[in-house]
């Protein structure tokens, strides 16, 4: 993969011309995906990726066709989520297969390029960025509902590249309520806004915690942070998710809360989540329609 993406980016003629492929690549594999769903937050340690693979899953067991491209390069956690090991296996040199998870949900990670999943990836911007385009270009997604893209936390070489990539992304954003993540997350805000990408949302992830003898809700790091941001900046609020030793239970089962037999408050609360994406996308997507062909 690595010899690949030198050859892509070089200079010359020869770049110019695989880039071009590649471009035409990309664009193919987009018309076939109708949303796409880029979860980021604005800080670390906010469960974005525990957010971004129940959505996912959540969406599949609504009958949804969807993917999931983790593109955090160095701290990949998807597969971990997930229970998948191993390598993806590659056709005709060089398309890629997703991870088959679920009937209808497949899964493509970083960590599944390496041989050994404990080893550092010490790539800068420029590799980074050929990698997150050759997870759109050359990886079979065929046709989708939705592909969920998680991010690593922060406003990087990868937030950048996946909307430079995927200019119709809808980002959902995830905080948690406190203060700390709050400030990190109106950064992003700014980050999102800057670029011209589309926000679909904002989530407020450990919103109180479950008591796991009384099943009563505590306040453990307050609660509402999320919505005041949503509102402060005119954003949807999509949903508040609770803290839940269900979601510890299932991480080391490698499985999504949703996709678990026990009913939850979590599980209900992400299954409500999916449901209200689903309504925000149509809601975009209409809204998009009616602003009409953009002239250049």
């Amino acid at each position: 993969m690595t010899s690949q993406s030198c050859s892509s980016c070089s200079g010359g003629k020869g770049g110019s011309a695989a880039q071009a492929m590649q471009d035409e690549l990309i664009k193919s594999t987009l018309a076939r995906i109708r949303y796409k769903l880029f979860v980021m937050s604005g800080k670390g340690g906010v469960g974005k990726s525990s957010v971004a693979v129940n959505i996912a899953a959540a969406l599949s067991t609504m009958g949804y066709r969807v993917g999931i491209l983790d593109v955090d390069i160095h701290g990949p956690s998807v597969p971990g989520l997930l229970g998948i090991k191993g390598q993806l296996d590659v056709d005709r040199g060089r398309i890629i297969r997703p991870k088959q998870y679920a009937e209808n949900l497949s899964v493509v990670s970083m960590e599944s390029l390496l041989k050994d999943p404990d080893q550092a990836v010490l790539w800068r911007g420029p590799m980074k960025t050929s990698a997150i385009r050759q997870f759109v270009a050359d990886v079979s997604w065929g046709d989708l509902d939705f592909l969920v893209i998680d991010s690593p936390p922060g406003t990087g070489d990868e937030h950048m590249t996946v909307l430079k990539t995927i200019p119709d992304a809808l980002c959902v954003i995830v905080t948690t309520p406190q203060e700390v993540s709050l400030a990190d997350v109106r950064k992003a805000v700014n980050f999102l806004q800057y670029a011209k990408a589309g926000i679909l949302g904002v989530v407020e992830n450990m919103s109180g915690l479950i008591c796991p003898h009384c099943r009563e809700e505590i306040e453990l790091f307050k609660k509402g942070g999320g919505r005041e941001l949503a509102e402060r900046y005119g954003l949807p609020f999509l949903g508040a998710i609770p803290l839940d030793p269900a979601t510890v239970v299932a991480s080391d089962l490698g499985k999504p809360v949703v996709m678990l037999s026990e009913e939850t408050p979590v599980k209900a609360a992400l299954m409500q989540l999916a449901r209200t994406i689903v309504a925000e996308t149509e809601k975009s997507l209409e809204a998009a329609a009616a602003q009409g062909p953009v002239l250049e």
